[in-house]
């Protein structure tokens, strides 16, 4: 057999040559050096027999798919771990049932059924035992058994790898890992890949927490005990790792809800259906009135919608049956199916099909802060982010074809004139292609609707020079998608708002406009929400912000913090003068020590704290001191209030 290199040589090997046997008959120094291969384009290990004529590449510890093996062979010390840990209790090994144990994203888990339920002051117990396996350097072997032999081998002692075994395919290669010996090992049931002993992995790993998983997924199944771990090449890449798992705690939008005031979730009301508490009503109020007037400045109408409608709405907009398991169940009223609205859309259509259209109405741009209900499962709901209930920044544009690029250029420039205000920079556009030749039955076949739709979009991306990548056959069945990809300051990238062109909708709907011939026409729609929703856009600020608002947005822009109780006539006194100005200000009256309540103050991360004494009444003058800057200062009140209004005008 021979295997091909990446410069195009061909290596002879003798029949079932592994990885490893290529890495020695290119050179010693290479083959002390390999940890796997890229063998026709999938990952292998060195134990693993190559393909007659592989295009092959071999692997060291310096490339990236390293990572990958080591953490899957971590999995596997995880196990071996695990059950030296329960002999030492008593248990023999085949008490403890084994299930999956895969990577995944930084790390790896994995699944099992234990005699006795593990708790998280094991997790070092069992992590130092992983040390030692690896400071040991186990080799690994790989070796085949027939289906029977390997049906055999765990029949009446794992149900859970009998059952993959089963539903693997007759002709399925069985394949098992064995590390060290059978007094001191570990064998287990793996496609692989792995390392080829266990030295070969870095001693940068931790057991991070322990869960409950259904086997699986399935709810009716055996719940099992699922272990998880991280693993990275560096020390540094592991501890920057944990530092970000600690500060994603610290701006967790759920938490900094709670102790801000600013929304609660009460299992009375429903799960998925926030409460918007004062604070933060105020914020979300300050979000919609700057919308408002930004909309209103681009030319949105906004129209009101109610929040259920006939069943024959959602029939017509294909939401039924389709889309059915997502909406709440119908409400029935004088015979007819009634259902709370899962999207805005269908009203804004009937809103555009109300009165006769000509070429002269367009482009029409109806906006609308609407509420829709979706019946997200109740395990994959999370704060504000996955809600049952929620409000959309919504709009929709009608248009004719001629109009497509220009009205997308206008919603890139409003997009980045939100964010700018927002400070916002790390963020570009994503457009989401059909993929003809793969997923004919999604995307039909390609026609001018969609050649016309992408060759607009991509004129008003290129045009505006905005930042964008391209995914391929991620589009909607009716249209090419513009996705707003965000990355939080913890570097995590999520989709904030999505911005669709839909030709296919106006035409189920009827929609049409009389055009300069005198002929009847379809619109184009573009579906368009700047920041998604206030709900998930409120979310995703709160965690980008870690809670300090700017202070155009801060519910209480400034505390006033008397030094004693004969300097609290003068800090309503200055308040008074503030709130005449429209600014956000409390004076903190209670009998308690100042160093107290500046604490609270700075607790509640308000802004700014304005400490007054007997100097400062002299001079009208207040004390300002400022979130994150150490320098206090002095500013007579007028001052200060010029100040205030010049940030809050530009939004900072």
């Amino acid at each position: 057999m021979h295997a091909v290199l990446p410069d195009g040589k061909k290596l002879e090997l003798k029949p079932g040559a592994t990885a490893a046997d290529a890495a020695k008959a290119i050179g010693p120094g290479l083959a002390k050096a390999a940890i796997g291969a890229i063998a026709n384009g999938e990952l292998y290990d060195l134990l693993k027999p190559l393909p007659e004529g592989a295009e092959l590449r071999i692997l060291t510890e310096r490339d990236p798919e390293y990572v990958q093996l080591f953490r899957h062979t971590l999995a596997h010390v995880m196990a071996q771990a695990v059950r030296e840990l329960y002999a030492e209790r008593g248990y023999a090994p085949e008490q403890v049932k084994l299930a999956i144990g895969p990577v995944i994203e930084n790390g790896f888990y994995y699944d099992m059924d234990a005699p006795e339920p593990l708790r998280e002051e094991d997790l070092p117990l069992i992590e130092e035992k992983m040390r030692r396996i690896v400071a040991a350097n186990l080799p690994l072997e790989r070796f085949v058994l027939p289906r029977e032999e390997a049906l055999k081998r765990y029949a009446g002692i794992d149900p859970y790898k009998t059952e993959l075994i089963q539903d693997l395919p007759e002709n399925e290669e069985l394949s098992f890992y064995k590390q060290g010996d059978e007094q001191f090992g570990f064998t287990d049931l793996c496609r692989g890949p792995h390392v080829p002993s266990t030295g070969r992995i870095p001693p940068h790993f931790k057991l991070t927490g322990i869960a409950g998983a259904y086997w699986r997924g399935d709810s009716s199944r055996p719940m099992l005990q699922r272990i998880y771990g991280i693993a990275f090449r560096t020390r540094e890449e592991l501890e920057h790792y944990l530092w970000q798992q600690e500060e994603a705690k610290r701006r967790d939008h759920r938490r900094l809800g709670q102790e801000l005031e600013l929304f609660t979730i009460s299992e009375e009301v429903g799960k998925g259906l926030p409460l918007w508490l004062p604070r933060g009503a105020f914020i979300r109020k300050q979000m919609e009135d700057y919308m408002y007037q930004k909309e209103q400045a681009h030319g949105y109408h906004y129209v009101y919608t109610p929040h259920i409608a006939n069943a024959r709405l959602y029939y017509t907009s294909g939401h039924l049956p389709y889309y059915k398991d997502d909406m709440y169940a119908p409400i029935e009223i004088e015979g007819e199916e009634y259902y709370l609205k899962p999207m805005n859309c269908p009203h804004h259509h009937m809103i555009y099909k109300a009165r006769p259209k000509s070429y002269r109405d367009l482009p029409l741009r109806l906006a609308e802060f609407g509420t829709v209900y979706r019946f997200e499962l109740s395990g994959t709901l999370s704060g504000l982010t996955r809600a049952r209930g929620f409000t959309q920044n919504d709009a929709h544009i009608y248009c004719s074809r001629a109009q497509v690029t220009e009205e997308f250029i206008r919603v890139i420039q409003l997009f980045d004139e939100v964010y700018r205000d927002f400070g916002i920079s790390d963020y570009w556009f994503r457009l989401s292609l059909p993929d003809f030749e793969h997923n004919p039955e999604k995307f039909g076949e390609e026609n001018d609707n969609w050649r016309d739709s992408i060759k607009a979009i991509r004129a008003a991306l290129e045009q505006t020079g905005a930042k964008y990548v391209e995914g391929i056959g991620e589009a909607t069945f009716y249209g090419p998608k513009l996705d707003v990809q965000i990355r939080s300051v913890l570097g995590k990238e999520d989709t904030i708002a999505t911005n669709q062109l839909d030709f296919i909708v106006p035409e189920r709907f009827g929609l049409e406009f009389t055009n300069e011939k005198g002929e009847k026409e379809t619109p184009v729609v573009i579906h368009r929400a700047i920041m998604g929703s206030f709900d998930r856009f409120f979310a995703f600020y709160l965690e980008h912000t870690a809670g300090d608002f700017p202070l155009w947005l801060s519910p209480i822009q400034a505390v006033i913090v008397p030094i004693s109780d004969r300097h609290l006539e003068y800090a309503n006194q200055v308040a008074t003068q503030m709130r005449k100005n429209k600014l956000r200000v409390e004076v903190d009256g209670r009998p308690e020590r100042m160093n107290a309540k500046i604490r609270d103050a700075e607790l509640q991360k308000i802004p700014l704290i304005l400490v007054v004494g007997d100097k400062e009444a002299e001079a009208g003058a207040v004390n300002v001191r400022e979130r994150h800057v150490k320098e206090q200062r002095t500013l007579a009140v007028g001052e200060l209030i010029g100040e205030m209004k010049g940030r809050v005008e530009a939004k900072r």
